[in-house]
């Protein structure tokens, strides 16, 4: 509404016969397809048994039709399929409940149907009504409207299908939803103080992991050829550079008998050093000699990832790892930084226990360290933010210390301030930098590529990244990736889009954020407003700075206080869904204050001359 966000989350959910178990759709919880016409968004998913297509049409401010289609493709039995919203409780908490058919009843007390259920009644829809907003759904027909009490959520129960489908059976229902409440349009103070200087931030940098031979060539060259990269990440594709134990990869790689895929990514290294990047080095999958039991590319039927490495063989990775970096720096001239297995935590390929990766750490470190070669090795790698526990053995060890460059998690899941505090702690305790090595914020968003283009992922991404800034002040963030796979550019063929190849609200994003000037290191900086996410690099002895700030509400006025005196104007830039990294008037320092606009769902940066 206007930039603002009436807070809920819908979903289809199927419901067991006894209620004791229910399945929902959800991030990374099923496959679905995505497309986008005009104002209309098509979902089409599976539950079990059960094929959905889920049609919303955006109807005007604050309105929205969503009609839903089932399928059985089986016999399917069910305690009832259900168009289902979820409220937050910090929300809804003190609100009032009123069917369509009115009856009202107060959410903070339990109905006389069951535990955690508040009501269960015969309506039309109902109309949630809380402090500053009304959120009114309505059914097509009236059915039986169910509403319980989840883990901080209230849910909203619309039935779709009651009890058993037979195969082939069909239902369809719709709904409209509307929300109304007033806009906060509040002016918002931010707070510079430049008296404190946390980590550097090098810049943004990318993921250059090569899986399209077709379409990767242009995005990487658009990227590098628009973007300020500072870091970047690399492959290693190990099982294909050592097949066989005994083999002498180095004396194959001399005879011209390397293979393409290992050939193509040690180009991709010397190209990104020869810019002058720093790069990572990273590993995904391991040769079948290396690892214990067939190599799994997916988790298995007790839901388990990836392989452990082979114990007994232990001299012969390092020496096969080790190997690669010699040739890569005696060959293509690159020296690489750092080097790890990706996602070991979670096992995306080789799997490990924390343990285990102290353990490697230190042979591994200690091997590289043997052979003269300055590479390092990155703790963690973790698939999430949630996962930070698994660094803590290679973190208290003092004798893995010295074998650690830096430490790094990826940023699919675990955006909790309280999440992302652990990883900025531990950078802090050990005095050690800090790498977001994947940055994005849907590790599933392949299925459904055409979500890359929706201005909604665009502005969540962008908002994430100015979080990481100030809670984790990373020395670089790493975009998943700058080549084909999850691009930031559309059209040139990718994701079967053959519109001319052109950047997207996302690359303007990562534009905006990687043309901070170099040199800059995290600053404190506090808003007082909801909604609006910030973060602030500086170095004050060359007086440079960039703010950054993230408006999810609605359009404001907005002040910057405690600038430096000496500092006279701002450069301003803004993205959003009609504006790409647009540079507005300057904004005029007066007595370290700065006044400016922050319009609704954009991204906007103010940078000094």
């Amino acid at each position: 509404m206007d930039g603002q966000l009436m807070q809920f989350e819908s979903s289809i959910r199927v419901v067991g016969t006894d209620w004791a178990s229910a399945v929902s759709t959800g991030k990374e919880r099923q496959h679905p397809r995505y497309a986008r016409e005009g104002k209309v968004q098509i979902v089409s998913t599976q539950i079990e048994n059960l094929s959905f297509t889920e049609v919303i049409e955006d109807r005007g401010p604050g309105l929205a039709k969503v009609r839903l289609s089932a399928k059985a493709l089986a016999e399917a039995h069910t305690g009832g399929v259900f168009f289902t919203i979820a409220l937050p409780e910090d929300e809804y908490g003190d609100g009032t409940l009123q069917l369509i058919e009115p009856a009202i009843t107060s959410l903070t007390k339990a109905g006389p149907a069951g535990p955690g259920e508040y009501l269960r009644a015969n309506a039309g829809g109902i109309i949630c009504h809380a402090a500053g907003r009304d959120l009114e759904v309505r059914s097509r027909e009236a059915g039986t409207v169910i509403v319980t009490k989840e883990a901080h959520v209230f849910r909203l129960y619309f039935p779709i299908v009651s009890g058993d489908l037979h195969k082939e059976q069909m239902a369809d229902k719709e709904f409209t939803i509307k929300t109304s409440g007033p806009i906060d349009h509040e002016p918002v103070t931010f707070v510079l103080n430049t008296s404190q200087t946390g980590r550097a931030f090098d810049g943004f940098g990318g993921n250059f992991r090569l899986q399209n031979p077709n379409a990767d060539p242009e995005v990487i060259n658009y990227c590098l050829d628009n973007l300020r990269v500072a870091w970047a990440r690399v492959e290693m594709p190990w099982r294909f550079w050592q097949p066989v134990k005994d083999s002498h990869p180095i004396d194959s790689a001399i005879a011209g008998k390397m293979n393409p895929a290992v050939l193509n990514a040690m180009d991709m290294a010397q190209r990104l050093n020869k810019k002058g990047i720093p790069l990572i080095l990273s590993a995904w999958s391991a040769p079948s000699w290396a690892i214990e039991g067939p190599p799994k590319f997916r988790p298995g039927p007790d839901g388990v990832w990836g392989n452990p490495l082979n114990k007994v063989n232990m001299a012969d990775i390092y020496r096969s790892i080790a190997d690669y970096l010699y040739y890569l720096k005696k060959k293509h001239g690159v020296e690489i930084r750092l080097f790890s297995f990706n996602e070991s935590d979670l096992g995306i390929n080789i799997r490990l226990t924390a343990q285990e990766h102290d353990e490697l750490i230190k042979g591994m470190g200690a091997y590289f360290a043997a052979c003269g070669l300055k590479t390092k090795m990155l703790l963690g790698d973790n698939s999430d933010a949630t996962t930070w526990s698994f660094i803590y053995p290679a973190l208290e060890d003092t004798a893995a210390r010295p074998y650690i460059g830096a430490i790094s998690f990826h940023s699919w899941r675990g955006w909790e301030k309280e999440t992302l505090e652990k990883w900025a702690d531990a950078a802090t305790k050990s005095r050690l930098p800090l790498i977001v090595a994947e940055g994005s914020i849907d590790a599933a968003a392949w299925n459904y590529p055409a979500v890359f283009e929706e201005a909604t992922y665009a502005i969540e991404e962008i908002n994430l990244y100015v979080r990481l800034l100030a809670i984790c002040q990373p020395v670089s963030i790493l975009q998943w990736q700058l080549t084909s796979d999850y691009s930031p550019l559309a059209g040139g063929g990718i994701f079967g889009n053959n519109e001319p190849l052109h950047p997207t609200q996302r690359f303007w994003n990562l534009k905006q954020l990687a043309s901070a000037p170099k040199g800059l290191s995290a600053m404190p900086l506090s808003c007082d407003r909801p909604n609006i996410s910030c973060a602030a690099l500086g170095n004050p002895s060359k007086k440079s700075y960039a703010f950054h700030f993230v408006n999810r509400g609605a359009t404001r006025d907005a002040t910057l206080t405690g600038l430096p005196g000496k500092l006279k104007t701002l450069r301003i830039f803004r993205t959003n869904k009609e504006d790409a990294m647009k540079e507005g008037q300057p904004i005029h320092v007066i007595d370290g204050k700065a006044s400016f606009t922050l319009s609704s769902m954009t991204y906007t940066t103010l940078q000094s001359e």
